[in-house]
């Protein structure tokens, strides 16, 4: 008797030692950095180190079946961006975030539409009045099926009744150069690289995909001012979040929802967010559950009604967002 209750009282508080945060990407990329910027100020709270490490490949999946692999102690945590939504009708792996609770998604990224500075097109509407009067002779820059230029392309696509024509790239860096060097007309890139390249007389932006104005963009139009119906399918954008396995004792997953919302809230992180052009968000649990389904919902089926799912929405039991 007295030695159940030596053990019962002998249980440490989590967490007793370093936590591994593994980034499904490689250095330098827009995960990496909101990890490593998110990290230390949840130290804080937790009273251990998160030690980031990267584990790239497989389009995050690779760094996805590591933790999954991991005990569910709340040790090994992932930060990761919104692939892992698509991975089913994509099928990259049987992996998912269903596998995983989400800690905190700590903001999601805005896409934006960019031409060159001395481009034709002068707003928005002049590029689509010029995609519907050249059906498919447009160039935009693709960086492939689920990619951000893919996605927003087929919601524009979907609702002006155009066809661009799409040109593949390696990656957003590949695409810059493509459309700064005239090989393409337009091209889908996130508002940091866009507004770094605006500012140096580079490029114009077009519109934000976002169905309102930034504030601090305010003389750059939300998409939906030249097509309202775009905004059925908003907010959409990357997104960047941490998630500990589904399984990891509730104690456990209350002390790291807390550890990162009071990170979430240090003006030193909101401020590394505002300059990353990301709108913050500061949700887990089931409304974090919900953005991600919502967000799923949207890029499934835009991926289905394009021809590219390799697995239909509908076996995988993701519905048609309304």
């Amino acid at each position: 008797m007295l030695a159940a209750c030596g053990e019962s009282g002998s249980k440490k508080k989590y967490p007793e030692q370093s936590i591994t945060g593994v980034v499904q990407w490689g250095a330098g990329g827009a995960m990496d950095n909101v990890s490593r910027a998110i990290a230390p100020l949840a130290e804080k709270s937790l009273g251990q180190s998160i030690v980031i490490t990267n584990k790239p490949g497989a389009t995050g999946s690779i760094a996805m079946q590591y933790v999954h692999e991991k005990k569910a102690d709340g040790y090994n945590l992932l930060f990761s961006a919104e692939n892992p939504a698509l991975y089913g009708v994509l099928q990259i792996s049987n992996q998912s975030f269903e596998d995983f609770y989400p800690i905190n998604i700590m903001a999601r990224g805005v896409a934006t539409v960019v031409v060159p500075n001395d481009s034709k097109y002068q707003t928005m509407s002049d590029l689509i009045k010029d995609t519907q009067a050249n059906q498919g002779k447009i160039k935009m820059g693709s960086t492939g099926p689920g990619g951000l230029p893919f996605m927003v392309t087929t919601m524009i696509e979907s609702v002006a009744k155009t066809k661009f024509n799409m040109v593949p790239f390696d990656g957003e860096g590949p695409g810059m150069t493509a459309l700064l060097g005239k090989h393409v007309d337009v091209l889908v890139v996130g508002l940091t690289a866009a507004a770094e390249n605006a500012k140096a007389g580079k490029v114009r932006i077009l519109a934000v995909v976002n169905d309102e104005k930034l504030k601090d963009f305010p003389d750059v139009p939300a998409i939906t001012e030249a097509l309202p119906e775009v905004k059925k399918f908003l907010p959409w954008g990357p997104f960047y979040g941490v998630w500990v396995k589904k399984d990891a004792p509730d104690d456990v997953k209350k002390t790291l929802v807390k550890a990162f919302a009071e990170a979430q809230k240090e003006p030193e992180f909101q401020d590394f967010l505002t300059r990353m052009g990301a709108v913050s968000l500061g949700i887990s649990g089931d409304e974090a559950d919900k953005f991600w389904r919502d967000w799923q919902s949207t890029s499934a089926w835009l991926l289905q009604d394009a021809g590219v799912a390799k697995a239909s929405p509908e076996q995988l039991n993701i519905p048609r967002k309304k």
